[in-house]
């Protein structure tokens, strides 16, 4: 995280267009904020708009502006988000979730700063600084032509990667204590003693919500604690068994979105003492922003126990964020729950994995098995057994 300090404390002077990568949760929306209130734009608007939360229409109408006439419901001009953030900053979220038309009109005004309303013909310029963030490699979604390759290149100017929460675990003590503070603050109450117990119980935690997860268990530990500690009967199951949530009761909340399943109480999050603090700020201040703090380490591991009182949701809701120890000691654990006490658990697990992953492999190679085999570890021969074994010919 100084990495993410020094160089959104070195861009924020300057001008250039800056793209955020991380996954959901890890503090985008407020380096984009911090970069801003670094700037010379400071005095400026600082604008916000949420790329997926809209459809193609309305996201175009909503960032451009319309006039009268332009569509059904357009009963008056209106001035889109370019314009309001002009002399300022526009922050685009989810910019990987444009349509290829939107991008080609985003990539005008990088490039020319101009644009014009929706059904109107005249020109408008604005002096706006683009700062889009994604959750997905956006370089991925242009070699599957989800995403241009032209616009990548000049919203990546300046790229800024924060990293997951799981890769910065000497962060969790600073946060935790700032959040207690707050929400003890709000909730009038004195959760002020942390046990060991439970410091390392979040720190061996794998985080697929990274800060806003975090933002969340200590809300709800405060307002729930009966002491001044916060203890492990306050925590959920899943933190201390470092399991992925699964209902309780076997089930699976199958229509959960991940916003639901993984958001904190507040839509925001907030940063970590000693990170880029250009003003005060709130956890309920950024909707997708959480913390800048120090440096990053990985860990590993985790505490086992149990908190029957607490259900969940199925870890589909988040399994693209899973890292592959977490998500392979739970494919293991399904697989072990599933299994009959007679039946050969190898061929019910390991097997079913090397078949799948033989299966993409291939896929991705095109069928061709020599280069399948290479890119598997191993000879052709044996490859043309398993493909054989498990049927994939």
């Amino acid at each position: 995280m100084r990495e993410v300090d020094r160089v959104t404390r070195k861009v924020a002077v300057s001008n250039a267009s800056v793209l955020i990568l991380g996954e959901t949760g890890t503090g985008k929306e407020l380096v984009a904020s911090a970069i801003h209130q670094l700037s010379h734009r400071s005095g400026g608007p600082f604008v916000k708009v949420n790329c997926g939360a809209l459809s193609e229409s309305l996201l175009e109408s909503e960032l451009f502006g319309h006039v009268r006439g332009s569509f059904t419901g357009a009963i008056a001009n209106r001035a889109g988000r370019f314009e309001a953030a002009d002399g300022g900053s526009i922050f685009l979220d989810e910019i990987n979730s444009t349509t290829m038309t939107l991008q080609v009109k985003l990539l005008r005004v990088l490039q020319e700063k101009e644009f014009e309303r929706v059904g109107d013909t005249t020109t408008h310029h604005t002096d706006a600084r683009v700062i889009a963030a994604s959750n997905r490699d956006l370089m991925r979604q242009v070699h599957n032509d989800r995403f241009r390759e032209d616009l990548y290149w000049r919203l990546n100017v300046v790229p800024i990667e924060i990293p997951a929460l799981r890769h910065r675990r000497e962060d969790i003590p600073a946060l935790v204590s700032f959040f207690l503070d707050y929400y003890n603050d709000i909730n009038d109450r004195y959760v002020t003693h942390i046990s060991p117990e439970v410091m390392l119980a979040l720190q061996e935690y794998h985080w697929p919500g990274n800060v806003r997860e975090l933002q969340n268990y200590v809300e709800r530990a405060v307002v729930m604690s009966d002491t001044d500690e916060l203890t492990l009967d306050l925590l959920p199951s899943c933190v201390l068994s470092g399991e992925p949530l699964v209902n309780e009761f076997g089930g699976s909340f199958a229509g959960s979105d991940e916003g639901a399943s993984l958001a904190g109480g507040h839509p925001g999050g907030m940063g970590s003492p000693g990170a880029i603090s250009p003003g005060p700020m709130s956890p309920g201040a950024m909707s997708s922003g959480d913390s800048l703090g120090a440096g990053g380490a990985m860990g590993g591991g985790g505490v086992r126990g149990s908190d029957p009182g607490l259900a969940a949701v199925s870890p589909a809701a988040y399994v693209d964020r899973m890292d592959v120890k977490t998500l392979t000691r739970f494919v293991v654990s399904r697989g072990l729950a599933e299994a009959d006490e007679e039946e050969n658990v190898h061929a019910s697990v390991v097997d079913q994995i090397e078949k799948e992953l033989i299966a993409q492999v291939l896929a991705q190679c095109g069928g061709v098995q020599t280069k399948a085999a290479a890119r598997l570890g191993m000879n052709r021969n044996t490859l043309y057994k398993k493909i054989k074994q498990y049927e994939l010919g």
